[in-house]
């Protein structure tokens, strides 16, 4: 434009700012400004207002803070939308004692807040559990008609808070001011009543609704519900759902989710289930909550051959179950000794691209370690390296109880020396059997005049590398001759043999520390 003879002015960089920011392309923003100043432009409020919103939705409230006192150096006087941006994104910050001083001063400036204003701020302050504050701000000074909005985030706050009354004072407060409470007030009021088991209080509210013509939804009934629920009230929960909200037409999946979690909670999973195919016939499709409520009721009662028609049903219908609920089955199937179910559907979940994590293969390796199929567990223990998964302290101890179980020893001193580097040790009891089968094997040795050099070399190695640590406990270990290792004196025994070393592995009683490791010529 420049070039051709045009001049820009406020208006045409007013305009740009805008665009820009709508692309939250900040950076050239602030060139604009610069060149603005350099002319002697002021950008009108609008492009202020725009560029407040863009810094602060971006999370730059110090820069936000800066342009809203640049504005006033200019001429442009913040206006209400100004500093409405600015208490939000602080409040977003959670810099909330900057947001009260900055709604202070804007009252102070003759500013008459607005709705969005006022709800700005009571949504903030009654987040942190300031509710008081938050009205006293607002409705405790302010001589303002304020919208539903504003009165409902503050009923929230005092429900929240357990102070009932006071939610009921401020709902008679808005009455008197012109403000008729809606639907969402009392909702409010529902939800917490039901949440108390104040059923009676909540019966009335209803009644004061349908009395005033008001048209309840489906959270309104579906919060009564869950209060009958809560009570063990179920069967009127259920009748509340059949001859009111059916007929309504009001009934969703959140309706029959609550009664069927309630029946399961109360061991009624056959009832449970009969309410599951009612949902059908009622045209109402059931959802990922009540499959995982049923399935994962069906599993505690032992019948795992519906569990799973749950589960195939629900992937048939495109419901993916999360990886808790893929962590809960696999292991149910595992501690009841369904090892190949639990691996299909540990192939199910690979395919349908949940992620898994430490919690689920070591379920998986549990299952396959009590059935005897360590190969298997192994395998699983590498593939979770592979996959970026950290074997915790409970896949070390499931694979080498695993591996001691099919007496393979030496591999056993392997993954415990890695269990070591990653800082972890193993409790009493199976480092007490690991360490007995290994004397146990190599007395075998012995007697039989063979060595056992993989297992020695193995348990050496250890040995050599760290100071091991059990609980306390005392053992002798009795290993083929070889020189280099030192520890602090200990007694050992009389017993020598021409050819044999000793290992004496001892600690304090009552102590979990080092253990002291000692060899002693014959």
């Amino acid at each position: 434009m420049i070039p051709k003879g045009y001049s820009l002015n406020s208006f045409t960089y007013s305009r740009f700012i805008c665009g820009l920011c709508k692309v939250k392309d900040l950076s050239l923003v602030d060139k604009l400004l610069k060149d603005m100043n350099n002319i002697g432009a002021v950008p009108d409020m609008w492009a202020y207002n725009m560029y407040l919103n863009a810094l602060c939705s971006g999370g730059l409230v110090d820069m936000a803070l800066r342009v809203l006192e640049d504005m006033a150096e200019t001429g442009r006087k913040p206006d209400v939308v100004s500093y409405t941006t600015v208490i939000s994104g602080l409040m977003r910050a959670e810099r909330f004692d900057e947001a009260v001083q900055m709604w202070q001063t804007m009252i102070q400036k003759g500013l008459r807040p607005d709705a969005n204003a006022c709800r700005a701020l009571v949504l903030g302050l009654c987040g942190i559990g300031k509710v008081d504050l938050a009205y006293e701000l607002t409705v405790g000074v302010m001589k303002l008609d304020f919208n539903t909005s504003v009165y409902n985030v503050l009923i929230h706050g005092f429900c929240r808070g357990g102070r009932l009354d006071k939610a009921q004072a401020l709902m008679s407060f808005m009455r008197k001011n012109g403000c008729a409470p809606d639907l969402v007030t009392y909702n409010v009021l529902l939800n917490y009543c039901c949440d108390e088991l104040m059923l009676e209080e909540a019966e009335k509210l209803i009644q004061t609704m349908e009395r005033s013509g008001m048209k309840l939804d489906s959270y309104s009934y579906n919060q009564i519900i869950k209060g009958f629920c809560k009570a063990n009230r179920i069967e009127k929960a259920y009748m509340l759902m059949v001859r009111k909200m059916e007929v309504k037409g009001v009934v969703d999946v959140v309706s029959y989710n609550t009664i069927i979690r309630a029946l399961c909670k109360g061991s009624h999973t056959r009832r449970a289930y009969e309410l599951y195919e009612e949902m059908g016939r009622q045209g109402i499709p059931p959802d990922v909550v009540t499959f995982t409520i049923l399935i994962k009721a069906f599993l505690r009662e032992g019948s795992s051959n519906v569990a799973k028609k749950l589960l195939d049903k629900m992937t048939d219908m495109g419901l993916l179950p999360d990886r808790v609920l893929y962590t809960t089955i696999v292991d149910h199937m595992c501690k009841t000794g369904r090892i190949s179910m639990a691996h299909t559907i540990f192939c199910d979940m690979i395919e349908h691209g949940i992620t898994t994590d430490v919690v689920f293969y070591n379920a998986l390796i549990s299952g396959l370690c009590k059935a005897s199929r360590v190969s298997e567990a192994m395998h699983l223990f590498e593939q979770m390296k592979v996959e970026g998964l950290y074997p915790d302290e409970v896949t070390f101890k499931l694979i080498i109880g695993g591996l001691i179980q099919e007496k393979k020893l030496s591999l056993a001193c392997m993954v415990w020396d890695q269990m070591m580097d990653k800082g972890f040790t193993l409790d009493r009891d199976i480092s007490e059997t690991l360490i007995n089968a290994i004397h146990s094997k190599d007395a075998s040795g012995i007697s039989t005049g063979k060595g056992l050099s993989g297992l020695r070399m193995a348990f050496l190695k250890i040995v050599r590398s760290r100071r091991v640590s059990f609980r306390s406990t005392t053992n002798i270990v009795i290993l083929p001759s070889w020189s280099g290792i030192t520890a602090a004196t200990t007694t050992t025994t009389n017993k020598t043999s021409a050819d044999q070393h000793y290992f004496e592995i001892s600690s304090k009683k009552n102590c979990h520390q080092d253990i002291i490791i000692r060899i002693r010529k014959p």
